[in-house]
């Protein structure tokens, strides 16, 4: 079927059960037949019309007309390691987009994407440098874990929406993604499993907590004061630090859920001893953990600090209340580590 025949419909994937109802509804079908589909696509994760073999013969007819996945794999690339891998998935309307799949134990993380660039432009992240090209679609955002998971030989465990873009900047489609991992009827991922990262969008927050929403929140911190995180992250022009940090402290009290504050540690911008104790004092009264990220160098002006000025910032961090640990990116060498994801449209 051509391209052209198939993009008059909307790809399935993306799609809710009340959506392909009415989809099946469309096609003179019972509704009935929408809840199987979604249990085909979903929970069984089959995208192989013919093999929905409880969907009558003249539906599975109709559905050849139709496409499921609104990605298409392109490349892959695989770390030294074997632990890491990239991929680079084309969008219907040709623009690009790269999720990357980790391994450690048995633990299986993958990173998913929420736009085509990002807006925010923080300065030392690689994605920033494309400036922002699109949203992704509810579709596009979990069509990334359905075919990562077909390329898994494990199950994959847990999902953070670290990739490219700003997840709160596409705030109605991140969480109607993260919806549709999270139903009982589909893919069924647990919501503490699922981890929503944002560079400091306040009212976002607020409105995140204001739904209760069952995910777990991330902040991108990567400063201690109003001056120091303007530097790097023009968002706190729009958004400043205090209030980026009583609102975090107030999902925390109000959500009851302990969030997750990420540090870039670069070098000479953020790193010194009495960053750590800055930090201590900020986030000593939040119910938090804070996740030391060494900088991955993308070959601009910033700097990874040396293993010494690490050692020492953790040291200076040890009588902090709240867990701290370092993360060491994985797949640094083939870019896919935090902050390195980006891409050129064809």
């Amino acid at each position: 079927m051509s391209d052209v025949l198939k993009l008059k419909y909307k790809p399935l994937i993306g799609q809710t059960i009340p959506d392909l109802e009415s989809f099946a509804e469309s096609q003179g079908e019972k509704p009935f037949r929408g809840r199987q589909l979604f249990d085909w696509i979903y929970r069984q994760q089959v995208d192989d019309v013919s093999a929905m073999t409880d969907l009558s013969k003249p539906f599975r007819e109709k559905l050849a007309n139709v496409p499921i996945h609104p990605l298409k794999m392109i490349t892959e690339d695989v770390s030294v390691s074997k632990q890491t891998q990239k991929i680079l998935f084309e969008l219907l309307d040709g623009n690009l987009l790269e999720s990357v799949l980790m391994k450690e134990g048995n633990r299986i993380t993958i990173c998913l994407s929420t736009q085509v660039g990002c807006a925010v432009d923080c300065d030392f992240c690689a994605t920033a440098k494309m400036g922002f090209i699109k949203n992704l679609t509810t579709g596009e955002i979990v069509d990334q874990f359905l075919q990562l998971q077909k390329m898994s030989e494990q199950k994959i465990t847990n999902v953070v929406f670290m990739g490219m873009g700003e997840p709160f900047l596409n705030y109605k489609n991140s969480i109607a993604a993260a919806d549709l991992l999270h139903h009982s009827k589909g893919i069924n991922m647990a919501a503490w499993r699922i981890t929503i990262s944002t560079a400091g969008v306040v009212p976002k927050i607020r409105q995140f907590s204001e739904e209760q929403q069952p995910y777990k929140l991330a902040v991108s911190l990567n400063g201690t004061t109003q001056n120091q995180r303007l530097k790097t992250m023009p968002i706190t022009e729009t958004h400043s630090f205090s209030n980026l940090i009583k609102a975090s402290k107030d999902y925390a009290y109000n959500s009851r859920n302990r969030i997750t504050f990420e540090y870039v540690l670069m070098d000479g911008i953020n790193d010194q001893p009495k960053d750590a104790e800055q930090l201590i004092q900020l986030l000593g009264s939040i119910e938090c953990k804070l996740n030391m990220i060494p900088y991955n160098e993308i070959g601009d002006v910033y700097r990874r600090p040396s293993d010494e000025k690490i050692e020492a910032f953790m040291k200076s961090l040890k009588r902090a209340p709240f867990p701290v640990t370092v993360r060491w990116s994985k797949g640094t060498d083939i870019d896919a580590g935090c902050g390195q994801l980006v891409t050129s449209s064809t």
